[in-house]
């Protein structure tokens, strides 16, 4: 073999090594962008991770607070809101959630009945209330409204405020009661109401952390809903039966001894 043709195989396999080189070099960087973007994916992850925890501790950090319980409210915890006589014979527990269709149903199909047996001094109503809907939607309209009620219960108005937010009450995937605008604006339905005192109360979640409580005593009750309503005791929403007229009848028998 000739000179030329041995440093033309030499030169060829040199540049064949210094092409290898080059490819082994190529890979590694490749590697190292790979495993540099994992990195900066974990590290986007962990910084999302962290901005949601964060948002959490805000949200559990707006209704954190003292627990500041309506005036008059009784009961365990003080998380009844009572209405009528305490001498009455029955006892209506009422626990519902404003933001709840089911809740309206049933105040429009009895509100009238409630009011007649309150007012005659023959029925006592707890009314308990719920955020479940919010627990749904990951809303807070139920809070804000059971929060604004309770307000109005501080101001001696809660049973004409308690009937406003549900003739007012929007299409359950509306979170407008989330608005403390609109609550307040409802309160000017309601005469006596719409006060500076009433507006701060609302304004400032003064009983958020009442509401959250009262939540909680619901899910730690094992109902399967709102409206849940027992008379002295027994759940009457489950009765098919159950109508305006037997509430009634119930009622005023009891009274009569």
């Amino acid at each position: 073999m000739s000179e030329k043709n041995r440093d033309g195989k030499r030169t060829a396999r040199e540049r064949l090594a210094v092409e290898r080189e080059k490819q082994k070099a190529a890979e590694k960087r490749r590697r190292a962008l790979i495993v540099s973007a994992a990195v900066v994916g974990v590290l986007g992850l962990a910084a999302v991770i962290g901005v949601i925890a964060a948002n959490a501790g805000k949200d559990e950090g707006d209704s954190a607070g003292p627990v500041v319980a309506p005036s008059g409210a009784n009961g365990e915890d003080d998380l009844a809101i009572p209405v009528g006589k305490d001498t009455a014979k029955s006892t209506l527990t009422v626990w519902e959630d404003f933001r709840c269709p089911a809740c309206q149903s049933f105040e429009q199909d009895y509100r009238s009945t409630i009011h007649e047996l309150t007012d005659a001094g023959q029925l006592r109503v707890e009314y308990r209330l719920a955020t479940i809907i919010d627990g749904m939607t990951r809303g807070s309209g139920s809070r804000n409204a059971a929060n604004a009620a309770a307000c109005a219960q501080d101001a001696g108005r809660f049973t004409p405020y308690h009937d406003v937010l549900y003739d007012n009450q929007p299409p359950e995937p509306d979170d407008a009661f989330a608005d403390n605008g609109k609550l307040i604006e409802l309160a000017g339905k309601v005469d006596g109401l719409d006060t500076p005192a009433f507006r701060k109360c609302v304004e400032d979640g003064t009983h958020n952390s009442w509401v959250d409580k009262s939540n909680e005593a619901f899910a730690r009750g094992g109902f399967s809903g709102t409206p849940t309503v027992l008379l002295n005791g027994k759940n009457i929403y489950e009765d098919r039966t159950m109508t305006p007229a037997k509430l009634k009848q119930l009622v005023q028998e009891a009274a009569r001894g």
